[in-house]
């Protein structure tokens, strides 16, 4: 009973850490919002003050386990999420600013769905008008120079899945930008930081950077096979992960579950 109580705590920990930067920037972060190259600060702030202060208010540190591709490249990134930390692991990835692609229900929470609204590209999954504004979006950015971060995974809260079928968008993107993908492996967030809060802990998190993917040449022919190699590849890396955290996130989750 105690060990339940301790992580509801941890959860809440959680959300008042990440709304504490917000609400003590929120100034300066609704001028950025509005400058016509603001986001670029509101890149800076995400990826320096906030990301960190969540994580390391949380008890987690990032070790990266091999060696990532240069900054400076515009690209394609995507990885398995499992964990509303997997957020700010990703902005710790990469100095160079790229923008989400994110669900518009997030819109609706305060002071955050403002600066989300504003900061990240916003789909409703259920409008195909929606979907079709994803792409306009994207293209503008692509084209000032920014990357893109989709989560690709169709749906992923169910603790029991390792990894679910991706949806084609990410890689629809990428093939008409001609954008390189970089996908990368979050292998402990499943384990340490899941969607509920049965189980968790603090430590590291590894991520490992994948080659990238060069998208010069294909069409959207490709789009089907490329989603399907993305997704063995890092369905691989997480099997065989030495650890092995993610298949026991599965497990645990199996036995609360029961």
């Amino acid at each position: 009973m105690m060990r339940k109580v301790l992580l509801v705590l941890w959860r809440i920990w959680f959300y008042l850490l990440c709304m504490v930067p917000i609400l003590l920037l929120f100034p300066s972060l609704v001028v950025f919002v509005i400058l016509p190259n603001g986001y670029k600060h509101l890149y800076w702030v995400a990826r320096n003050i906030w990301a960190p202060f969540v994580l390391f208010g949380m008890g987690f540190w990032i070790e990266r386990i091999n060696t990532f591709p240069p900054e400076g490249e515009s690209m394609m990134l995507i990885a398995n999420h499992s964990s509303y930390i997997d957020i700010m692991l990703m902005f710790r990835m990469r100095k160079t600013p790229f923008v989400f692609v994110g669900k518009k229900e997030l819109t609706k929470i305060p002071f955050f769905g403002f600066l989300y609204k504003r900061g990240a590209i916003t789909v409703d999954r259920d409008s195909l008008e929606s979907r079709q504004q994803v792409y306009e979006s994207a293209q503008k950015l692509i084209e000032q120079g920014y990357s893109i971060c989709i989560f690709p995974e169709r749906d992923y809260l169910d603790e029991t899945v390792l990894l679910n079928p991706f949806k084609k968008g990410a890689f629809k993107l990428a093939i008409e930008h001609k954008l390189p993908i970089f996908p990368m492996i979050f292998y402990d967030c499943k384990r340490k930081f899941p969607w509920y809060t049965t189980h968790g802990f603090g430590g590291s998190l590894r991520v490992k950077a994948m080659e990238l993917q060069q998208t010069n040449g294909m069409t959207e022919s490709d789009i089907k096979p490329l989603s399907l190699k993305m997704y063995n590849e890092i369905e691989h890396q997480l099997l065989t992960d030495p650890k092995q955290h993610s298949l026991q996130a599965i497990e645990v989750w199996k036995k609360y579950s029961v």
